[in-house]
């Protein structure tokens, strides 16, 4: 079995440098690093991990606490956080925290104690025993697609990093009303969540923009489900004065609202126009083809990785909020034809 001096030999280097580019303890030049990494793969030198950690006191892991991994969104965003962890050499030890705050805090000390060096996680709608436990065990940690108020003491340090929820959706309702419709429903996700929040202020604003008062009777909450959904889209529809179009907060309540609309004997957009708010992989395979909203979900989950390992590198770095900007794609659930894609803008914060 080939040892760190037999990488050294072969690359050239001392001992010292290769334990510098296996444990990114310090800066190595591209060229020797390079040099470092070809020599341990033609010698097949495998780092003892479990010894690295205790040297280190790293074990160059990752937590991260998302629910909802069926979900699609969460899924691409789990692609992103895997495979930049892999570019820096990082593990992935995976928890679903199914939006409970009780276990969402269990899932996140068990990761805890499996020494991961940070954590991403997608709060809950109410995060405090899972902000409490960071804070007071000083976990390096980003919270992810939720945004959630920091404790004000400076108890918690942590990172934070989303798409824009409130520019899109306001997007989506402009558009609509735009084509003529007066009675927009929006089917909105679980309460307490800041992207429900979030996106329900963007509604109010697409309405507000094109003159139409906020109606709360065409706002129910499918709580991010899409049974929850395709309940709540069928109290819309049996409304004395149903709405003429619909929008969806999450994807998962977009196949809810269209059973919904399904059962009712109403098609999409000749009976009632729907435009959503996520993207997936399947949603131009529909007749009609989705109007969404995408999100960079493969980004935010990279750019979570390289948010965390900024902090790993420096603790006391201030916190940073930071939201990637979605894009509209325009297909024809609305009732229009197709377009090309065009940016919604978000600002880092």
């Amino acid at each position: 079995m080939a040892t760190m001096a037999d990488v050294a030999r072969s690359a050239g280097v001392s001992v010292a440098t290769v334990s510098h580019v296996v444990n990114g303890t310090r800066p190595v030049l591209p060229h020797t690093r390079r040099a470092v990494l070809d020599a341990m793969d033609e010698l097949g030198y495998t780092p003892n991990t479990l010894a690295r950690s205790l040297v280190t006191s790293r074990t160059r892991s990752i937590g991260l606490a998302v629910s909802a991994i069926s979900n699609p969104y969460f899924t691409e965003i789990l692609q992103g956080v895997e495979a930049a962890a892999l570019e820096h050499g990082y593990g992935l030890l995976l928890a679903d925290p199914h939006d409970d705050p009780h276990h969402e805090r269990k899932v996140v000390q068990l990761l805890h104690e499996r020494r991961v060096d940070g954590m991403i996680v997608a709060p809950s709608p109410d995060p405090r025993e899972l902000l409490a436990y960071l804070g007071r065990h000083k976990v390096p940690a980003v919270l992810l697609d939720r945004v959630v108020d920091l404790p004000a003491d400076g108890s918690l340090v942590c990172d934070q990093i989303c798409a824009e929820s409130a520019a899109p959706m306001a997007r989506l309702v402009t558009h609509l009303a735009g084509l003529g419709h007066r009675r927009i429903g929006m089917v909105a996700g679980l309460p307490g969540l800041s992207t429900t929040v979030e996106r329900l202020a963007g509604y109010r604003d697409g309405l507000a923009s094109f003159g139409l008062g906020y109606d709360e009777g065409l706002v129910v909450h499918g709580d991010s489900a899409s049974r929850g959904a395709e309940q709540a889209t069928a109290a819309l529809l049996a409304l004395a004065s149903p709405p003429t179009a619909l929008v969806t907060a999450n994807n998962a309540m977009t196949i809810g609202a269209l059973r919904a609309l399904r059962d009712h004997g109403l098609s999409v957009p000749g009976d009632v126009a729907l435009c959503c708010f996520d993207d997936f992989a399947w949603a131009d395979l529909f007749s009609p083809r989705l109007t969404a909203i995408a999100q960079p979900s493969r980004d935010i989950g990279a750019e979570a990785v390289r948010v965390l390992l900024d902090r790993l590198a420096e603790p006391a770095a201030p916190a940073r909020t930071l939201r990637l900007p979605s894009t509209f794609v325009h297909r024809t659930s609305c009732g229009c034809a197709e377009q090309p894609l065009t940016s919604v803008k978000g600002t880092p914060s």
